[in-house]
């Protein structure tokens, strides 16, 4: 009997969706409703067994996997889903004093930062000046415009409801981007209705604006202005590098982007297909270069590499990959976001924004979970400043605070 083993890196994200922007839990609610347990998914099927465990390398000419409790893997083909990391670009420091945003893991840490900071304000004004209410947003990409403008959300509703002894009109979001636009990608009419959008709530749109160096303090720009701050997210792209995918010493492109054969194989390896992020997924159909790093390419990839494994224990030959582009979208926040639909009109404000959450809700794993989660946010819209705004782990942001 054939294996096949699925690798990823990291924590199970099965159910977490990121169409070019956060994770859905991000910096509100629980993650009950986003994750799903990856034995219950294929709780059904008795040909397929699942193993946590860490993969710490791979000999890919004798087919093993290593593990980090010292035992290893066999395997006949292999799926090498391990996903991409945040991308620092060599900028001093930013890997350690910033805040990524990319798995349930760092929604969670963010959440409890900015919680913290709140909290560490209301308990000492005198700190109130010093950039502890001023919070950075590097990249002006789908995770960068949504991150911020969550955080303008959230920081309204908290100093509201919970009675914080803050002057909301002294808290920031700045959001900072190289380009001379976000959305990069996006129409012009998505990117001006964005930035008009998180202005118009609040957000410091700096444009242009590129960062030399992060420290505990904020970050400085290359213009030699430094904005003080106690939170800086990195959401500036994604590399490779870093992950599992890089160290099996294969060739690589930009971002450190495995390439692959028109049907997902290494050409070295033509047991191992790689999908997803950690791909240089080819666009296929006559197009060249490769597809974007996005949810539905991973969903597609994967589906595509599960149907070449068929083919091959039928004995066919696999096919080419093609990627079918049904559009992008962003949520901006409450009551606005921008879908690009691949063939049609550009969908902002609300009408963007349900198209927002259906779309989050078909893609959801398990039907309780699109049921509470459809309830959840039926609620949240009826009681905007309800739900939990809880710090769900201890944390330090002293530090963070003092001058």
């Amino acid at each position: 009997m054939a294996s096949f083993i699925s690798l990823h890196a990291g924590e199970s994200t099965a159910g977490v969706l990121r169409f070019r922007g956060p994770p859905l839990v991000s910096l509100y609610g629980r993650p009950d409703p986003v994750a799903y347990p990856v034995r219950t998914i294929f709780g059904s099927s008795p040909n397929i067994t699942f193993r946590h465990g860490k993969v710490t390398g791979a000999d890919l000419n004798a087919r093993k996997l290593a593990l980090s409790d010292g035992t290893q893997l066999a395997y006949d083909q292999l799926v090498l889903a391990s996903g991409a990391t945040a991308g620092y670009y060599g900028i001093p420091d930013a890997r350690e004093y910033t805040h990524p945003l990319y798995t349930l893991s760092d929604a969670r840490r963010l959440r409890n930062q900015v919680l913290g900071c709140l909290e560490a304000a209301d308990a000492r004004p005198a700190d109130f000046d010093g950039g502890a209410l001023t919070f950075v947003v590097v990249g002006g990409g789908p995770t960068g415009v949504e991150t911020a403008g969550a955080l303008v959300e959230l920081l309204d509703v908290s100093v509201h409801r919970d009675r914080l002894r803050i002057d909301p009109q002294r808290t920031r979001v700045v959001l900072l981007d190289a380009g001379d636009s976000l959305l990069a990608g996006f129409t012009a009419v998505a990117r001006r209705y964005a930035e008009q959008t998180l202005r118009t709530r609040g957000v410091e749109v700096r444009l242009s604006s590129t960062v030399e160096e992060v420290t505990a303090y904020g970050v400085r720009l290359s213009s030699g202005e430094w904005i003080k701050a106690a939170t800086v997210i990195w959401a500036s792209g994604v590399t490779v590098n870093g992950t599992l995918g890089a160290s099996l010493g294969l060739p690589s492109g930009p971002g450190g982007r495995l390439g692959v054969q028109p049907d997902l194989s290494l050409a070295e390896h033509p047991e191992v297909f790689v999908v997803g992020d950690a791909a240089a997924v080819p666009l296929g159909g006559g197009r060249s270069g490769p597809c974007p790093q996005l949810a539905p390419v991973a969903i597609q990839s994967g589906t595509h590499v599960g149907r070449q494994i068929l083919r091959r224990m039928a004995g066919d030959t696999t096919e080419a990959f093609n990627y079918r582009d049904k559009g992008i979208m962003a949520t901006i926040g409450r009551r606005a976001a921008v879908a690009q639909l691949w063939r049609g009109p550009v969908l902002r404000g609300t009408l963007g924004w349900l198209a927002w959450l259906v779309l989050h809700l078909v893609y959801l794993v398990g039907f309780r979970n699109r049921l509470v989660v459809l309830v959840n946010w039926a609620w949240r819209y009826l009681d905007w400043p309800s739900g939990p705004r809880l710090i769900v782990a201890d944390l330090d942001v002293g530090s963070a605070l003092d001058d």
